[in-house]
Formats: structure tokens, C-alpha cells, sequence
């Protein structure tokens, strides 16, 4: 699309994520209008969203049954003060959220989103040992090239180097281990290079005294890892492990959350239960910000005591809990639950992860990964060497905006992860312009 002056001179005076502005003016896309699986820019041409809006339009944009929730939530209460009240829609969603997820974690905090909810999380898991006996735990261990969002604890919980390199000195008590997938190029099979990153994640518990560490935090799929995907066993093994060393297990399934996966929860796709669950992006099916952080109910009887204790969760946003929020999250779990879309998830995620299979004839796919309706394709140079092919990744992403079509691309990788209100016939047309792009990508590169 052609940019206006105005436009040109807006954009500099702006930033989008991770994304340098002189760049995007190049090949900018200012969109105006967005329904069902497609967006329209503002000279009116068509983009097929292949990721939901970034795995947040979970049943497509502007969906009827969301959309009319929060017209009838705007005729009662937008916003009640969080240090005074708290809204009859939000306990409602409270109720609803807390019926959908696996265990007891039913203890549960609405917030803006994502980085809120794990930000809240890193605070209650310190808090709950301080009260508890165990005032010496505290650190954090995580996965290199996690994400768990751009909030200082959250960025300093998160793995991606040049992400939050820029911003050094991160905060303490945060430990780095690597995932499965550094591991896979030294051991024959998938499921040994799995316990083998599992037994390092006890190592480390071990060699940093386990009285000093508070939680695990993982992602059951790793987006910015490369859509990475373990085993169920080196979950269960994280689970034995931080029950050995009373660490609490925290999933944040800000993306795998709510029927990605084939379940409302990756949890319950890869049978494992954590003590806290940390949700986002697709819980409002992205009308609007929403997240919540959910867990085990045991844990909240430690906040819980006369106001002269001071025991209550020093925390809180001013948002957390916005009843126009409640009111689309609730809209999105009964939608969910009455499609039973967790099933459908499976199905077509079935029929989406063949039909990238077929990619493997041009000989620069490594692996097709991923659970549900949440997809990865690997790229490489050739399948011999499986060096990473990165010039071909930034092709791909011109040309697949040249064709219309929206795809998360690292640009090692590239993720497919379509509303769950899509269809074969969709995810049909999706594959067939990611084949188009990627042809047109190969001749550029190979020119």
C-alpha cells in the first residue's frame, strides 16, 4: 500500500513491536477493518490471517456472540474501582474460568494480559513461601528462548537474548536451563533429548540449593523458540521434580491457552497439571485486554488472615478484573465449550499439520510441530546439513504480505495458527498461499 505524508509522518513518530519503522514504511500495513479471518488495509485489499491476530482472535475478529456480550455489558458497568469493588460480571467469569481448568486452579485474578498475569504470578509464588516457612526461596528458572512477555520480571524471566540484552542489567534471582530443542542434534530420538533437558532442570534446582528456588516457569509450547514441542514425558518429569524440591510448577499458556492445543489448556493435552496457570491473548478472543493468572486454591489460604497479618497479595492493576473485559472472556468459554472447539481444534490441527507436511517437496522444511490448531515449520538450507536458512525466512515474509496472507515468521521458522472457527476449505486456501509464497521466497533467495 502507498502511505500519505501524514501517514509517513505519523508512523516516525511511532514504533510498532520489535520491528524497525524504517523498514515497515517500506512495506507498511495500516489495516482499517477486520471480520472473521481476514482483514482489509486501508486501500482496501484482503489478508488472510493465518495466526488469529497473533494467537488472540481465537474465534476469528469481531466474533457476533463477543461482540454482543460487551454491548450489553456497556448498557450496566465498564469499570469499578479495584481497591473498593469488584463487579458481578468479573465473579461471573471467575466462576466460569475457574470450571474449564484442570486441578483445583481455581484461585483466580483477571488482569490486561499476559505480562500482567505472569507478573503477577512472580509476585505471589515469592509472597506465598514468605509465608509459609520458606522465606529463602525466590529464584526463578526458566527456559533460554522462553518468552513470557516485555515487563521487566517477565523479560528477565524470559530467554531471548537481543530481546532484553538492550535493557541489561536484568533483575535478580532469574536461572536460564535449555530446552529440548538445544538438545536434539546429540541424541538419536527426540523423547532421550527430552529427559536429558528435563534431568538438567533438577541439576541445576540441586546445585543452586533447593531452598532458594521458588518456581519453574515454562511454556508448554514454545512460540519464539520455534513453536518447540515436548514430550508429555519431560512434563511429567518437571512435575516429580518440583514436587521433589517443593518448587511450584508454573505453565504460562498465554499462548496455548484455550483450545489451541486440542484442549482448553495445553495442561490437559500434555496431562500434566502445574500449580499456576498464566493466560492471555486468546481468553478475549482479542476484543479486549484480558488475562488472568490461575492457581491452586491451597496456595490463596496463604492471603488469607486479620488485616492487622499484612498477608493479603500486595499487588494490583488498575485494570485487572474490567468488567467489560469479564464480560468478553465469559462470551469466549461458552463459545468454546458449546462448539466443543477443543475437539474441532484437533481434528483440523490434524488435517493443517498434513497439508504442511506436503511443504517437505521443496526440500528446505526440517519439521512440522506443534499441537492442535498451533503449527511450526522449520526452515533450512537443505536436509542434509539442517543449517538454518534465514534468508529465505525474510523472503517469505514479503512475499506472503505481497499474497495476502499473515504468518509469524521468525525467520527460521514460520507458525500457522488460524481462528478455531476455520474451516478445511480455509486452511486449504491458507496452504496454498503459504506454497505460492514460499515458491516465489525460493526464487528470490536463489536468484
Amino acid at each position: 500500500m502507498q502511505l500519505t505524508p501524514r501517514q509517513e509522518k505519523l508512523l516516525k513518530l511511532t514504533f510498532l513491536d520489535y520491528t524497525q519503522m524504517s523498514a515497515f514504511i517500506e512495506t507498511p500495513l495500516i489495516i482499517n477493518k477486520a471480520e472473521g479471518l481476514y482483514y482489509w488495509d486501508a486501500d482496501g485489499k484482503r489478508y488472510l490471517d493465518a495466526i488469529g491476530g497473533i494467537f488472540v482472535a481465537i474465534l476469528g475478529h469481531r466474533h457476533p456472540r463477543v461482540m454482543e456480550a460487551m454491548r450489553r455489558q456497556m448498557e450496566q458497568i465498564t469499570f469499578t474501582p479495584p481497591m473498593h469493588g469488584i463487579s458481578d460480571v468479573t465473579l461471573d467469569f471467575i466462576e466460569k474460568l475457574g470450571a474449564v481448568t484442570p486441578g483445583t486452579l481455581d484461585y483466580i485474578k483477571p488482569f490486561s494480559g499476559g505480562s500482567e498475569s505472569i507478573e503477577s504470578a512472580l509476585k505471589y509464588v515469592r509472597q506465598y513461601f514468605k509465608q509459609t516457612g520458606h522465606p529463602g526461596k525466590y529464584k526463578f528458572v526458566s527456559l533460554y528462548m522462553g518468552y513470557h512477555g516485555a515487563t521487566f520480571g517477565a523479560m528477565a524471566a524470559s530467554g531471548s537474548g537481543k530481546r532484553k540484552s538492550k535493557f541489561e542489567p536484568q533483575m535478580g534471582g532469574f536461572i536460564k536451563v535449555f530446552s529440548p530443542q538445544h538438545y536434539r542434534n546429540h541424541f538419536s530420538d527426540w523423547a532421550s533429548a527430552n529427559r536429558f533437558a528435563a534431568q538438567m532442570v533438577e541439576d541445576i534446582i540441586v546445585a543452586e540449593d533447593p531452598e532458594t528456588v521458588a518456581g519453574l516457569i515454562i511454556e508448554p509450547i514454545s512460540n519464539t523458540g520455534g513453536i518447540v514441542t515436548p514430550t508429555s514425558e519431560y512434563f511429567e518429569h518437571l512435575r516429580a521434580i518440583c514436587d521433589r524440591h517443593r518448587v511450584i510448577l508454573v505453565f504460562d499458556e498465554v499462548i496455548t491457552g484455550f483450545a489451541r492445543t486440542g484442549a482448553m489448556f495445553a495442561a490437559q493435552t500434555f496431562g500434566v497439571t502445574p500449580d499456576i496457570i498464566c493466560a492471555g491473548k486468546g481468553l478475549s478472543g482479542g476484543a479486549m485486554p484480558l488475562g488472568a493468572m490461575m492457581a491452586r486454591a491451597d496456595m490463596g489460604e496463604a492471603f488469607l488472615g486479620p488485616v492487622e497479618a499484612e498477608v493479603q497479595f500486595a499487588h494490583g492493576h488498575t485494570y485487572a478484573g474490567n468488567p467489560l473485559a469479564s464480560a468478553a472472556g465469559l462470551a469466549v468459554i461458552a463459545e468454546i465449550q458449546e462448539k466443543h472447539l477443543d475437539q474441532k481444534a484437533q481434528s483440523l490441527g490434524t488435517y493443517l499439520s498434513q497439508k504442511l507436511e506436503g511443504l517437505k517437496k521443496f526440500g528446505v522444511v526440517r519439521e512440522v510441530r506443534g499441537k492442535g490448531m498451533l503449527r511450526g515449520v522449520e526452515l533450512v538450507k537443505d536436509t542434509r546439513s539442517m543449517e538454518p536458512f534465514h534468508k529465505l525466512g525474510l523472503a517469505l515474509k514479503k512475499t506472503a504480505l505481497k499474497n495476502g496472507l499473515i504468518l509469524r515468521i521468525n525467520p527460521d521458522w514460520f507458525a500457522v495458527a488460524p481462528a478455531l472457527i476455520a474451516e478445511e476449505k480455509d486452511i486449504d486456501e491458507i496452504c496454498g498461499l503459504i506454497e505460492k509464497s514460499l515458491v516465489e521466497a525460493l526464487r528470490e533467495v536463489q536468484a
